[in-house]
């Protein structure tokens, strides 16, 4: 699904998303990835929701975001709250949703200037 964008200008906007992939700019991301409006970590390990642990959610409490936009493929699922432990000892909240609606959220909280962080296994 394509998003249309008025703003963000400068920041690390998601343009489309479908089945697989995810395009940022010019780029387009297979794998799963991590979003902040200045940062694409495209080598984000978990490859499924099966694979999240602690340690990927460490990873992304180091970068201090403000808030956490999960997207856990084509459906909703929620991890267990062991795995997102080092987001809320560091009183980040973490949203949890599919990939689609979390990439649609990133945007509009990306654009409205906040610290926020989209963990994106892929659809």
């Amino acid at each position: 699904m394509k998003i249309q964008l008025e703003s963000g200008l400068g920041q690390n906007l998601i343009h489309s998303y479908g089945s697989g992939k995810i395009q940022i700019g010019q780029e387009t991301y297979v794998h799963s990835l991590i979003v902040t409006p200045a940062q694409i970590i495209a080598d984000w390990p978990p490859v499924s929701f099966e694979e999240l642990a602690a340690i990927h959610f460490q990873q992304i409490a180091d970068l201090a975001p403000e808030v956490v936009i999960l997207g856990t493929g084509a459906r909703l699922r929620f991890p267990p709250p062991a795995v997102t432990r080092a987001l809320i000892e560091v009183n980040v909240g973490v949203e949890v949703m599919d990939t689609g609606a979390a990439c649609r959220t990133y945007n509009f909280l990306a654009s409205d200037g906040r610290r926020v962080i989209a963990a994106l296994l892929m659809i």
